[in-house]
């Protein structure tokens, strides 16, 4: 290489280091409240999250170059923290060994809901876009069919108990990042005391605490269907779901008083 490249090989090596990545991710789960969330940190100064949610990079769209991904920071201000929300990273396997790789320092927000009601609502999510035709007893018997068949449709869309097995999902990041770059939430805690856990995500992303401007967007919540779920299904997913429930009061301190 002749010492003429030499300045253009220096300005971009400067423009990849000062490309834009993200501070921290929130990575689940679905239907726990991360749409509300978003909503949330979105009326901090300090915090700039893409116009698009779920941008889906350690997941579907890992073959993307790291450019691809930074785009969606570029409008960041000097001062903001850089965030993105995207549910599927807390079930997706491949994705936390991913993170680990690109952003080994980033800091991760998970919030749980109790594990049945997130199981239902993750089946009527899907029933009303479209991705769902059987009924809801069918559709978790077809779960186990469904997702051995390494089919990543089934996978992303018909996991309703599988992403309820939280323990399973955590373990994969604590594997591979400190316990000071991971908060675990209880979903209804952000709804319930929304002030309290509001102070704590500032915390922990270490940004200048502000009170909150507007009460917090009950958001992508459903319409009343789990209301008239038959009670012998409900039961069946408190069997299949009381290890996890266990497992979270024995690591996180908090459950869902069955």
């Amino acid at each position: 290489m002749t010492h003429a490249y030499l300045p253009y090989l220096k300005k971009f090596l400067r423009a990849r280091a000062q490309e834009p990545l993200p501070h921290f991710l929130v990575i689940g789960t679905q239907k726990g409240g991360t749409t509300s969330l978003q909503k949330l940190l979105e009326q901090h100064p300090f915090v700039f999250l893409p116009t698009c949610k779920e941008i889906q990079y350690f997941t579907l769209h890992a073959h993307e170059p790291k450019n691809w991904y930074s785009n969606y920071f570029k409008d960041s201000l000097p001062g903001q923290i850089r965030g993105e929300i995207t549910p599927y990273y807390l079930f997706h396997p491949d994705a936390p060994s991913r993170i680990k790789e690109l952003l080994p320092k980033v800091k991760l927000i998970a919030l749980l809901r109790d594990p049945v009601e997130r199981s239902i609502s993750q089946y009527f999510h899907a029933k009303r876009h479209g991705f769902e035709e059987l009924d809801l007893k069918s559709a978790l018997e077809a779960e186990p069919k469904r997702l051995a068949s390494n089919d990543a449709f089934h996978h992303q869309k018909h996991s309703y108990v599988s992403r309820s097995r939280y323990m399973e999902q955590l373990s994969r990041y604590e594997n591979l990042f400190k316990p000071s770059q991971l908060l675990i939430l209880k979903s209804e805690e952000l709804f319930l005391h929304t002030e309290k856990i509001w102070q704590k995500i500032q915390s922990f992303l270490e940004i200048r605490p502000i009170p909150l401007s507007q009460s917090l967007p009950k958001a992508n919540a459903g319409l009343g269907e789990s209301e008239n779920v038959n009670p012998s299904i409900r039961f069946w997913l408190r069997n299949e779901l009381s290890p996890t429930v266990k497992s979270v009061k024995m690591h996180y301190g908090f459950d869902w008083n069955w």
